[in-house]
């Protein structure tokens, strides 16, 4: 599915709500959902993907569902339209990271063993200049548990080394790890299905956001083009 044009579009609201971020910067873009099954995903990867062939950006797309991670399988699985993914690199220049591993490694020397060893990142073959991140959940061990963490650290060191951040955040019927992360961005956008005829959710989930001082941006209707207009009409109504 060629999702070229939407993202065309939703780009270009992008730039209107919030305008260019300074050069000195990356952009931060979270996409999130009330509910399971609205497209957040598909969404966020063909965003990504957009900006980076067709702008020519450098881009991140962070895989926020750390227990679910479908975004580096999606690529993996499709090499025909992605190209091959790159071996797996360090997601973090200063082993900063969003999340913590507990109860912590130990390594040979007694130190904890860094949460940033278990995010790679991986460069996506057609698509240069874009990145997608991999949780290596496999190297859990025992009770081990992961958590999203409120802090912003990783997040602004990943804006001096890439251009745009897409950040597909799980739904929030399942995770509060986008809402966690989501004052750290600089635009929120809600994503919600064509056939959605309920918006109590996503009304609700726009005001948590908004509590948490989150930027949200608006709301972006999954499978129907949309003219800017209506675009915005989420953002704060």
């Amino acid at each position: 599915m060629d999702l070229g044009a939407e993202m065309a579009e939703l780009w270009e609201a992008l730039g209107r709500t919030a305008g260019a971020s300074p050069r000195q910067r990356g952009r931060m873009v979270e996409l999130i959902a009330a509910r399971d099954g609205e497209g957040v995903s598909t969404v966020a990867r063909e965003l990504a993907l957009y900006v980076a062939r067709h702008l020519r950006q450098r881009v991140w797309l962070i895989d926020l569902d750390l227990m679910e991670q479908t975004q580096a399988d999606v690529f993996g699985r499709n090499p025909e339209r992605y190209g091959e993914l790159g071996p797996a690199a360090s997601a973090s220049p200063d082993e900063s990271m969003f999340f913590t591993v507990q109860p912590p490694l130990k390594r040979p020397d007694g130190r904890p063993w860094p949460d940033a060893r278990y995010l790679s990142a991986h460069a996506v073959g057609a698509a240069p200049g874009l990145w997608v991140t991999r949780f290596r959940r496999e190297a859990l061990r025992g009770r081990q548990g992961v958590h999203v963490t409120p802090t912003g650290d990783y997040w602004t060191t990943l804006r001096r080394h890439a251009d745009l951040v897409v950040v597909d955040a799980p739904s929030a019927t399942r995770s509060q790890a986008g809402l966690t992360v989501s004052p750290f961005m600089d635009e929120v956008v809600l994503v919600v299905a064509a056939d959605e005829a309920d918006a109590r959710a996503p009304a609700q989930l726009r005001d948590e956001l908004e509590a948490a001082g989150a930027p949200v941006a608006g709301l972006f209707v999954n499978r129907v083009a949309l003219d800017a207009p209506a675009f915005l009409r989420g953002a704060r109504s």
